[in-house]
């Protein structure tokens, strides 16, 4: 009981955005989110763009790195690392009682960060071994700036996010030694997903069940989410192995049951939300939607790995990366902007519209390996999903990220 009053307590400062600021002359440097929320959309566009034109020979440019690699490691390590970086910038002054990180520090943070992105679509001029250091630096310094704050603040439950951030910088690294050593990725691309799907297990499994309770609880609904239980840490701990042993031994038979018992328990895990009582609001249900697809995809990889004829590996992966982390990542984006920006925590019709375009996208991605006959359709369907569902955030929601908060208390649900 005391785990579930933090972890809701957590989230009700995250969502109410406790002001704890200095001065800042620019709106966008006030706060984590603005910048890399902002950035991360961006980028996302742009990167699915220049993946369009590699795939349709359109353009040529880091040849040497590989395009496939390419477009894994911009979309793992370029998208989501921003992602991660602007909800942890903005949850861990809330977690430790301290000031967040503005001004100078956040654009030095902010600086790195694009450095890595200019010099990953420049490998062919600067070289892959200097693009790979450029943007490795990255993650390492968030790292470094994590373990600071919740040092800083004795928030000692929270340490595991430092292990899990720090992996997925470690998992960067791997994958770049690898591309340069062997030509492609293997080890690290799995532990840079393993690391972001337990990333999104740990931080989605603590805000979905309290943002859906505060939801409930406005509109008089029964229903509950479970309390964070033993059940709760079983389930991640039987997926955290079912991950490692994918890591280590991706086509080994036992993985693929350990996959299947994790898919199992992350289904039930989900159903003890009452996510079925959101359905009047999408940016509750949003939430739910996007934890779906990490049973979803730790099934989808089970298959692949028992019965390989059914499934390819390849096609397994996108329902834990298009779908997990492109739709949990947009539900955290929406939500926390608009919490953060004094606007009401509701579901508008644009809103509406970008969780209907991430997940068409998702689907499309997800359904291609079962509709060979309609493979190319299905990839620019993704594609234009995900490149309309980025796209409406930039434009709806940039404008709030980039100027001052409003001076209202929209705190909603």
């Amino acid at each position: 009981m005391t785990n579930t009053t933090s972890s809701a307590t957590d989230s009700s400062r995250i969502a109410k955005g406790i002001p704890r600021l200095r001065p800042a002359s620019l709106p966008l440097l006030s706060y984590g989110f603005r910048p890399f929320f902002l950035g991360a959309a961006v980028w996302a566009c742009v990167a699915m763009i220049g993946w369009i034109g590699l795939l349709s020979g359109a353009w040529r440019f880091a040849t040497g790195y590989g395009a496939v690699a390419w477009h894994a490691h911009e979309l793992l390590f370029g998208y989501v690392s921003a992602v991660m970086t602007g909800f942890l910038l903005t949850a861990i002054p809330n977690w430790t009682g301290r000031m967040p990180l503005q001004g100078g520090p956040l654009l030095g943070l902010v600086t790195l960060w694009m450095a890595g992105r200019v010099a990953m679509l420049m490998t062919d001029v600067i070289g892959t071994v200097p693009a790979a250091i450029v943007d490795a630096v990255y993650l390492f310094v968030l790292t470094a700036a994590i373990v600071r704050e919740i040092l800083a603040g004795k928030n000692w439950r929270n340490l595991k996010v430092v292990v899990l951030v720090g992996l997925v910088a470690l998992a960067n690294v791997l994958f770049h030694s690898e591309v340069i050593l062997t030509g492609a990725p293997d080890y690290g691309v799995r532990l840079g997903i393993a690391g972001i799907v337990a990333l999104i297990m740990l931080i989605g499994g603590r805000v979905t069940p309290s943002f859906t309770h505060n939801w409930l609880a406005r509109r008089a609904v029964t229903q509950r989410p479970a309390s964070l239980g033993r059940f709760d840490f079983m389930s991640i701990g039987v997926t955290a192995l079912a991950l490692v042993l994918w890591i280590v031994a991706p086509e080994w038979r036992g993985t693929g049951a350990a996959l299947l018992v994790a898919a199992i328990l992350q289904t039930i895990r989900l159903s003890r939300w009452a996510g079925l009582h959101t359905w009047r609001e999408p940016i509750v249900l949003i939430l739910h939607v996007g934890y779906a697809f990490v049973p979803l995809g730790a099934l989808a990889l089970a298959v692949s790995i028992l019965w390989p004829e059914f499934l390819p590996a390849t096609g397994a992966l996108h329902a834990w990366t298009t779908g997990a982390m492109g739709v949990m990542t947009l539900a955290i984006m929406t939500r926390a902007t608009r919490g953060h920006t004094g606007y009401a925590i509701e579901s508008t019709p644009l809103t509406s519209a970008i969780y209907a375009a991430i997940v068409v996208a998702a689907i499309a991605r997800v359904s291609v390996p079962f509709v060979p006959a309609y493979i190319t359709e299905l990839l620019y369907m993704a594609a234009a999903g995900w490149i309309a569902a980025f796209g409406l955030f930039v434009l709806g929601y940039g404008p709030m990220l980039v100027k001052a908060r409003r001076q209202t208390h929209a705190y909603g649900c």
